[in-house]
């Protein structure tokens, strides 16, 4: 699916993707592994976006909005490991959605 050169060239580059989402699309524009990763991490950061909306809604949010904080961190970790190993693991319940073309 990816080029070998590709991955190893780009893959600090996708494992910081996880922290912030947009730098592979600016450090390695044309690297199909950084887009990838980046793609991964937007769809966590609107997981956050999420979950920083519900904790406004009283006792529904409190309860959920920590749970997906967790799931969140859970997920981050997941991606930084994977993009570390230059795998392209999708998340679960997330993976199979593509934004970043």
């Amino acid at each position: 699916m990816f080029d070998s050169a590709d991955i190893q060239k780009n893959k600090t580059m996708a494992a910081l993707a996880y922290i912030i989402f947009f730098l592979p699309l600016i450090a390695c524009p044309d690297s199909k592994f950084g887009k990838y990763h980046a793609n991964q991490a937007l769809l966590l950061f609107f997981l956050n976006i999420i979950a920083c909306i519900l904790v406004i809604i009283p006792i529904v949010g409190w309860i959920l909005a920590p749970i997906i904080w967790v799931v969140w961190c859970v997920f981050t970790i997941m991606g930084i490991i994977s993009a570390s190993k230059g795998e392209a693991k999708p998340l679960p319940l997330i993976g199979g959605i593509s934004i970043i073309k």
